[in-house]
């Protein structure tokens, strides 16, 4: 019994798909990422950040700024041994500089950044550029993933794969192609319903619950995508407003970047969480009544999701807008304390890009709701029929 259960788990079929769709992943990724170079180093210059240890501090004048609440002032002497790069071994003296803005506090032996400036053979300049961050993070990922796993079990292990693929296809597919002067907006929609769907499908199979908030997931991109192109449009919003775009107009110089299109696309990624969140909740929902009811109509189950779709609309429209304005709480504050009045309030930049993120995220999430009910009903309905065909 425990043979004919395994055989059935391991479906030839299924890893002969896998096996085809890991190697088009492979293609795609190596397809974008060539053609193009990045930035180059050579034995006489280029910046390179590398990780060094504190050996000694020479002197030490730092202290304490009551006036903007304990931050050091004042700078150290440090003497530093390189640990990484091609001048690891090498051990160095640089100050370390302390402002109300810059602050990297640093004691014997400690791991940090460092900035290394190459300007002639065997010739650098090292200086302090921050805290090693890369232990910590490493150590939250991989409590992330074990509380995951832990907590989740084995649905929890195929979300975690499912988010290291979206992460991959963000990161591998998504930044280069958009570095070689792709479109955009069409590629983000591309991958969000590749991801999404992935991701669905890594939950529950093909299920049509799985099938329905997949098919509703990508109706709610697509609107937000419309509803967030118009409204861009409207108030005359674009990349070009944001506060990288000094950066990425130089980097459109270097690479043929296209700015258009990297709002939305930035919605459209912000938004798909919510948006499979919604649709997840929809489907499961009616999918359960349909185990309950198995003579249940498939407009009663549209009306069943619809409801519980109501409910769900106002906490995830309200979680995406918290999320935005949470990102957003230091411009908040500066805004606010400048006393800025509601037409120079709303005429600005950064106003005009965070309504069109809201509102076009929240839309993608209003519209998943009926698109996902649709679908689902009709897949359990259809379901229905089939068993009782048989």
């Amino acid at each position: 019994m425990k043979v004919n259960e395994l055989k059935k788990r391991i479906d030839p079929r299924k890893i002969v798909v896998l096996v085809v769709f890991l190697c088009l992943l492979a293609w795609a990724i190596v397809w974008a990422n060539s053609g193009w170079e990045g930035y180059t180093i050579t034995d006489d210059s280029g910046v390179e950040y590398e990780t060094a240890r504190v050996v000694d501090i020479l002197t030490d004048d730092t202290q304490q700024d009551p006036s903007i609440e304990g931050r050091l002032r004042g700078k150290q002497i440090l003497e530093l041994e390189i640990l990484t790069g091609r001048y690891a071994g090498d051990v160095v003296q640089t100050e370390n500089f302390f402002s109300a803005m810059y602050n990297v506090e640093t004691r014997l032996q400690d791991t940090i950044s460092v900035r290394i400036d190459t300007n002639g053979v065997g010739k650098y300049q090292v200086s302090v550029y921050n805290y090693n961050r890369v232990p910590a993070i490493f150590f939250l990922i991989a409590l992330f993933a074990l509380s995951v796993i832990m907590i989740g079990g084995w649905q929890g292990f195929r979300a975690l794969v499912g988010l290291i693929f979206t992460f991959v296809c963000i990161v591998w597919l998504l930044l280069p192609l958009a570095l070689k002067g792709f479109p955009t907006v069409p590629i983000t929609i591309l991958l969000v319903g590749v991801t999404s769907t992935l991701c669905f499908y890594l939950l529950g199979g093909w299920q049509p619950k799985m099938v329905g908030a997949a098919i509703g997931c990508i109706c709610g991109i697509a609107a937000a995508a419309v509803l967030g192109y118009f409204a861009a449009h409207l108030v005359h919003a674009s990349a070009y407003q944001m506060e990288e775009a000094e950066g990425l107009i130089l980097a459109r110089g270097d690479y043929g970047l296209k700015l258009n299109g990297l709002l939305l696309s930035g919605i459209l990624i912000a938004a798909e969480g919510a948006v499979m969140d919604t649709a997840m909740s929809v489907a499961s929902a009616m999918a359960e009544l349909k185990q309950k009811r198995s003579d249940i109509t498939g407009m009663e189950l549209f009306r069943s999701g619809m409801h519980v779709g109501r409910d769900a609309t106002g906490t995830m429209a309200n979680t995406l807008v918290l999320a935005f304005a949470g990102s957003s709480l230091n411009m908040m504050v500066l805004i606010y304390s400048y006393q800025v009045s509601f037409t120079q309030l709303m005429n600005t930049d950064f106003v005009a890009t965070e309504l069109v993120r809201s509102v076009a995220g929240s839309m993608g999430i209003i519209w998943t709701v009926p698109c996902v009910s649709a679908a689902t009903a009709w897949l359990l309905s259809r379901q229905k029929k089939q068993v009782t065909s048989k």
